[in-house]
């Protein structure tokens, strides 16, 4: 068996740990808004929009949500110590504009944890929605070997394709559905710990090979092309913490770049079999129109399947996203400092940030 630092020979156990068939199952990470709340809610957005302020300053400080206190102590609660999952249903979203949803939006992040900056322009907040022929603007490159593109995730995110199970560069990813698409769209997550379990049960010596450093590209985030990369495995364990962080399309990006370290066979194999679990272990539900999810991202993994707009008849696919730096967060292994800048439980920690701002992270090299 490869020599994996940090590997779990016995299942991880926990409430984190579930299948689809389980998660489907279960109420205790779904919450829908009481007419109370809605109005409490309500209030509170127009109260923000009176006092003049641009949504950016949107924070618990500026936008106090009375009456929410209970509802996102649990939110904390059930992302960390429970399913890694919550879902909140029946936002007044058709009720406002997409400024004041923003604005509620971001204050809605800062009660829960820490909004973090999402790019090298310091964007906090991101429409995520199809950018159209502008979607290869966020990050496209000569992919020379297979005589065609390469996408980056980023540029990947901002078009109607699918995206593959992955995690964020975050605590915590939560996204607030404006409106969807006519067709497809439908969001996929998978329990990252499930997966190990399974993989420790059918393949092991693949499970040890995701504990192994995978050399990761940072194209579309900091860089414009794949020229830099950085060491990573796909699973940790930290003083008994399980984490994980996965995309395939930067380890891809990064063996695009003849100096990086050659995947071998074995790596290969284990991402492989990694997505098919994903596939088999996951969750699949549709987001609509006032529909609030958060993942915690060391624990668990989301995708997109394609989808189709028909703005004409008034489908336009649009969710607004916020990455989390969380107040209780887990210890993350020394590797991860490469990402998240701080690895210390509860700091504020993650992020793609502008040069001189956040933990000393995201500025290009």
């Amino acid at each position: 068996m490869t020599n994996a630092p940090g590997l779990s020979r016995q299942p991880l156990s926990g409430p984190f740990a579930w299948t689809g068939a389980e998660i489907a199952a279960s109420t205790s990470w779904r919450h829908e808004l009481d007419a109370n709340l809605i109005e409490e809610i309500n209030a509170g957005i127009e109260a923000y929009a009176a006092s003049g302020r641009p949504w950016q300053e949107a924070n618990s400080s500026t936008f106090p949500l009375t009456g929410l206190e209970g509802l996102t102590t649990s939110m904390r609660e059930e992302l960390e110590t429970g399913s890694g999952i919550f879902q909140l249903r029946g936002v007044p979203v058709e009720r406002h504009t997409p400024e004041q949803m923003r604005a509620f939006f971001l204050a809605l992040g800062d009660h829960v944890g820490m909004p973090v900056s999402q790019s090298l322009k310091g964007e906090r907040l991101m429409a995520i929605e199809d950018a159209g022929e502008n979607s290869g603007d966020y990050g496209t490159i000569t992919d020379s070997a297979n005589e065609g593109s390469f996408r980056s995730s980023r540029a990947r995110a901002f078009s109607t394709a699918g995206l593959r199970f992955h995690t964020d560069r975050c605590d915590v990813v939560a996204l607030l559905c404006l409106s969807q698409a006519r067709h497809g769209g439908h969001s996929k997550i998978a329990s990252a710990v499930a997966i190990h379990n399974a993989l420790l049960e059918r393949a092991p010596d693949l499970l040890a090979e995701l504990f192994t450093d995978y050399p990761r590209s940072r194209f579309g985030e900091e860089e414009s092309d794949a020229s830099t990369h950085y060491m990573l495995p796909v699973f940790t364990l930290e003083h008994g913490k399980f984490a994980t962080h996965y995309s395939r399309t930067y380890i891809e990006a990064a063996q695009m770049n003849p100096d990086v370290p050659r995947l071998r066979d074995a790596q290969n194999a284990a991402l492989d079999i990694l997505a098919d679990m994903a596939g088999e272990l996951c969750y699949e539900m549709t987001l609509q129109s006032g529909d609030v999810q958060f993942l915690n991202n060391h624990v668990i993994y989301h995708a997109r399947d394609t989808y189709q707009d028909d703005p004409a008849n008034g489908y336009h696919r649009s969710l607004l996203r916020l990455w989390l730096a969380m107040p209780d967060s887990r210890p993350l292994a020394p590797s991860f400092e490469v990402l998240f800048g701080s690895t210390q439980p509860g700091t504020i920690r993650g992020g793609i940030w502008p040069e001189g701002q956040g933990p000393g992270i995201g500025a290009p090299a």
